[in-house]
Order: structure tokens, then C-alpha cells, then sequence
């Protein structure tokens, strides 16, 4: 599969495919890159609900939707920076703790040049194309229990 450059912000885009990649399939994906990055929790992780907005077929006056549990938190590396020490955030829909708080250190890391690349190339465009996959198969299963509709001109 190819790879089509995101025009995304590189942070935005890495916030969604880890806040849509399940965490067990995170945590082995990271675990295989090495980066061991010791850091504290600045924030969180806590859990609290937030209000979604809806538009009527995308385009009309938005209104409330309902609400939504979301868990967030955010780190710093602990690598005696002090001030200028990565500060990450990670958020996820649900009550994961420990998926914010990843999603929170690999966006810590991923401020670092010296990790920016290997994060992008070796754990994003990988777990992109498994969510992609993903959503293609989940397609492909619909489409296949499609009912097409037509009326049956009778002659008379």
C-alpha cells in the first residue's frame, strides 16, 4: 500500500491516528521502536465528558449532539531540560488512562528532532495504514449486505 502524504498538520494528524489506534496495538507498535523516554505526568490522566456538535448534513446550524466521556492527560520528559522539556497531550474518547497517557508521551517525543522522523515513519504512517485497512474492510462488509432498490416496469 502507498502512502499518501498527509496535508494535515503532522500533530494533528498523529493525535488522530493514535486517539483511533486500539492501545494494545499502540503499545506493542511503540514498544518495537525502543524509545525509552523517562517522563511525569503534568496533568491527568482524568477523565471527564465533553459536549459534541452535530450539522445536518454537514452543512446546516450546528447543534448539541450529546455528550461524549473523554480521557485526557499530558506529560514532560523528565531529561533535565527543565523549562524547554517536551510537554505532550493525549486525548481519547472512553475511560483508557493508560491510552491517553501513551498518546500523551509519543506526542512528547515526537517534539524531538532527534525522534520526529522515526514516530512519523515507523509508528504513524504503519498504524494509518492498519486503521485504513481497517476501514476498508469494514466497507467491504457493508457493501456487501447492500440492498439496491429499482422498479419492475410491468407490461400490460
Amino acid at each position: 500500500m502507498t502512502h499518501l502524504p498527509d496535508q494535515r498538520k503532522p500533530q494533528a494528524r498523529r493525535q488522530r491516528v493514535l486517539a483511533l489506534t486500539p492501545r494494545d496495538q499502540l503499545e506493542a507498535r511503540w514498544a518495537t521502536l525502543g524509545i525509552r523516554a523517562a517522563y511525569r505526568c503534568v496533568r491527568g490522566p482524568e477523565t471527564g465528558m465533553a459536549m459534541l456538535r452535530g450539522r445536518m448534513g454537514g452543512t446546516g446550524r450546528a447543534f448539541h449532539l450529546g455528550e461524549m466521556t473523554l480521557t485526557r492527560a499530558s506529560v514532560a520528559l523528565d531529561d533535565g531540560a527543565g523549562d524547554d522539556a517536551s510537554l505532550g497531550h493525549g486525548w481519547v474518547r472512553g475511560r483508557d488512562r493508560r491510552h491517553a497517557e501513551l498518546i500523551a508521551l509519543v506526542d512528547a517525543c515526537a517534539q524531538r528532532e532527534t525522534w520526529a522522523r522515526r514516530i512519523d515513519d515507523e509508528l504513524i504512517v504503519p498504524l494509518e495504514e492498519a486503521l485504513e485497512a481497517r476501514r476498508a474492510e469494514a466497507s467491504r462488509l457493508a457493501a456487501a449486505t447492500r440492498v439496491d432498490f429499482f422498479t419492475l416496469v410491468r407490461g400490460e
